[in-house]
């Protein structure tokens, strides 16, 4: 204030050289810092706690008000005030993103699997986690993104950024739930959904064909390392099919194979024509016959010629019809579906004693009618490029129902070894052929006359690594099972086996007596060889 009164006692003298005007204003800025000086600070506290008091008012009013709403205003119509008011009041992103779901409905999403597969190609030096695997007949590394990781990639004049996601299911032990995020501008929209899909499908295709490895599936082992995203759904668990087993090294009638080979590549080419009859592009075989004859053996045969991966159901493991559809829709194209020892399904064993007693009760909720429907109804459509095989040890205990065109197209029996299949094997493993062998022309006679199949043939050729040997023991293996079927049939004639005990006594001297001399000519050949 002492400062102040200085100052107004100064006389205002006009300037010669400044106007009039100036010196006025002088004067009010003068009066201006008179007056702020005026303002105690009692005035000023006064002004604070007035402030602070509305300010908690105002805090109060609107907890009040929030309170309030979350009582009489339901949570979704809460939800969409809030997601309008974020509409309004955020700005517009220039970007578009896609979300690619790992399934699509009750079947696997192409574009997801196509984008796991082109991906692992586009991975930048800027990625932190990466996923790697290899099984011992892979000639590369299989690489796969980590949660949360993004990989950059570039289509003409467009930049995309992909975005792997995955989150905890809603459901107890419901998994985690996959998806990926493709981001780009907004003005590239129709370019990436015409042209770069498109180019990413096409492209994971190639890749797949040139490190093509098959496949065996099994709903028994839900868990496998290479493919997490079966760990739900179909519940499908693989491993990769190491079997060696070609159509060169399959013990068969050459006549049959062919006709299996021609009749594979025939399905393989006739798409169109299965479209223009109306027909699902499937194709249904029954190999049945006597253990040990290569069913097993054919089945992966077929899958090594054809290039399909092997889906192996139990029908025992399927509690209802509902399980078996989702089952069999989270399987691919081109695969085969393979149903083992068909005749041992309950289900379809116990059909006519059901017709029959209506009051049994049913074990299962799977139902031929089920099977029937999947097979060769409308559920069969859903897919294309499909080989469904039954093997089956009697033929006879099939439902006729199941055995007709359309679900088991082509029956192949699965015979006991023959003379071109012996031929067959002694070459795969002994390493020999017919030619100056003194040993082929009675074998060829004792496989005429006597029922063996190719896996014990097989067996006895494995004995030893020298050929004589190896074939005059199964000379001795085929003897022995002719005179067994020989007793066979005379125990038969005699009353079903009903004989008296000193004709059984005889029989069992005259079977010892056979095995004695057959050691004894193993022994001799033995020392003739180390002679």
């Amino acid at each position: 204030m002492i400062l102040t009164r200085r100052v107004l006692r100064w006389p205002i003298k006009q300037s010669p050289s400044l106007p009039v005007n100036t010196c006025f204003s002088s004067g009010i800025a003068f009066d201006s810092i008179k007056m702020a000086a005026m303002f105690s600070s009692s005035e000023i506290s006064k002004t604070a706690s007035s402030l602070f008091s509305a300010y908690a008012s105002f805090a109060g009013s609107m907890m009040l008000v929030r309170s309030v709403a979350n009582e009489l205003i339901p949570h979704q119509l809460r939800s969409y005030l809030y997601s309008a008011f974020r509409y309004f009041f955020t700005p517009l992103s220039p970007d578009l993103t896609l979300a690619i779901d790992e399934r699509c409905g009750m079947s696997k999403n192409q574009v997801y699997e196509a984008a796991e597969v082109y991906l692992s190609t586009r991975i930048s030096p800027k990625t932190e986690r990466l996923k790697l695997s290899k099984t011992r007949k892979q000639k590369h590394f299989t690489i796969g993104l980590e949660k949360g990781e993004l990989v950059v990639d570039g289509f003409e004049d467009v930049r995309l950024t992909w975005r792997f996601v995955c989150t905890e299911g809603q459901k107890p032990h419901g998994g985690e739930k996959k998806h990926f995020e493709l981001s780009f501008n907004k003005k590239h929209k129709d370019k990436v959904l015409d042209f770069y899909l498109p180019y990413v499908l096409l492209k994971a295709e190639e890749i797949k064909k040139q490190d093509k490895m098959i496949k065996l599936y099994s709903r028994q082992c839900p868990f496998s390392c290479e493919d997490d995203n079966e760990r739900r759904g179909g519940s499908w668990g693989s491993i990769i099919l190491e079997h060696p087993a070609t159509f060169d090294t399959l013990a068969m009638d050459p006549a049959l194979k062919k006709m299996i080979i021609d009749d594979l590549e025939m399905f393989l080419r006739r798409k169109a024509y299965y479209k223009k009859v109306g027909k699902a592009w499937k194709r249904g075989y029954l190999l049945y016959g006597p253990p040990g004859t290569g069913k097993s053996s054919l089945v992966a045969a077929m899958a090594n010629y054809l290039k399909f991966d092997i889906y192996d159901l139990g029908l025992t493991s399927v509690r209802s019809d509902a399980e078996l559809r989702r089952t069999l829709l989270s399987t691919t194209n081109r695969s085969i579906l393979l149903i083992e020892d068909i005749d041992c399904s309950s289900e379809v064993l116990e059909r006519q004693m059901r017709n029959k007693n209506k009051k049994l009760p049913d074990k299962t909720g799977l139902t031929l009618s089920g099977i029937l429907n999947c097979i060769d109804g409308l559920w069969s459509s859903c897919g294309d490029e499909r080989i469904i095989v039954f093997t089956t040890n009697y033929k006879d205990r099939i439902d006729p129902a199941l055995l007709r065109p359309g679900r088991m197209d082509l029956h192949i029996n699965m015979s006991y070894c023959t003379t071109d299949g012996f031929r067959l094997l002694a070459s795969n493993y002994l390493g020999i052929s017919s030619k100056h062998n003194p040993f082929f022309a009675e074998i060829d006679s004792l496989l005429n006359s006597t029922e063996a199949t190719p896996a014990e043939v097989a067996e006895e050729l494995m004995k030893s690594d020298d050929p004589n040997i190896a074939l005059q023991g199964l000379v001795n293996f085929l003897k022995r099972k002719r005179d067994e079927a020989d007793d066979e049939t005379e125990n038969k004639a005699t009353g079903c086996g009903e004989v008296d005990s000193s004709v059984r006594r005889l029989n069992a001297i005259v079977s010892r007596v056979k095995r004695l001399k057959t050691n004894v000519d193993q022994r001799k050949i033995m020392m003739r060889k180390r002679k």
